[in-house]
């Protein structure tokens, strides 16, 4: 369980193929309070840490993950949004998020606000996830609240501490993100089906 709050960012160091897994290796600065078999969220996904060599530890993704996700997409020195797994009893700063993404999504439009941007995402609308003005989304493992929501699209409002901060500062118009849509709104959204 996350709260979409990203701690730091990691670099990609090594991405290796075996049948359908691929085993990733991150530096980033957490490495030394990280153990082996905890789980991390990376851009959004949760994977387990397997193996730790110095500043650097390697997670692996199974073929269901890189079926749902961007990490197929990932390239050597790609920075990443990491964060761990929530304390219980600590504050719930951002939302619930599992760290189990739905879809990807792309990067549609990209607008400087003066002292704030406004990032639109399009996703694909028949598997049947939905976003409501002012509800909670994780893109990339950000939690974010939604503005300007539509059938297959909606826009965020990014502060320039969170643009700093997370792997927002490299989107551009075409990035394909993970999204993790409201855990509370996708179980409304099924009891409404199945009363139907």
């Amino acid at each position: 369980m996350f709260t979409g709050i990203i701690e730091t960012l990691g670099t990609i160091r090594n991405i290796r193929k075996e049948n359908d897994n691929i085993h990733i290796q991150v530096q980033s600065s957490i490495t030394n309070e990280l153990k082996i078999d905890q789980s991390v969220s990376h851009n959004g996904v949760c994977l387990t840490v397997v193996a730790i060599d110095g500043d650097t530890y390697t997670v692996t993704a199974i073929k269901e993950t890189l079926d749902k996700t961007n990490l197929g997409s990932w390239q050597t020195g790609d920075l990443i949004n990491l964060e761990r797994g929530m304390k219980l009893g600590d504050r719930l700063d951002g939302h619930i998020v599992q760290g189990h993404v739905d879809q990807t999504g792309i990067c549609k439009s990209i607008q400087d606000a003066n002292g704030s941007f406004y990032f639109t995402f399009e996703y694909d609308q028949q598997l049947r996830n939905i976003t409501i003005e002012k509800g909670s989304i994780t893109v990339n493992g950000v939690s974010l609240t939604v503005v300007n929501s539509k059938a297959n699209e909606f826009s965020v409002a990014i502060i320039p501490y969170t643009m700093e901060h997370t792997n927002f500062k490299n989107f551009k118009v075409g990035t394909s993100i993970n999204l993790e849509f409201d855990v509370i709104g996708k179980y409304v959204s099924r009891l409404h089906e199945l009363r139907q």
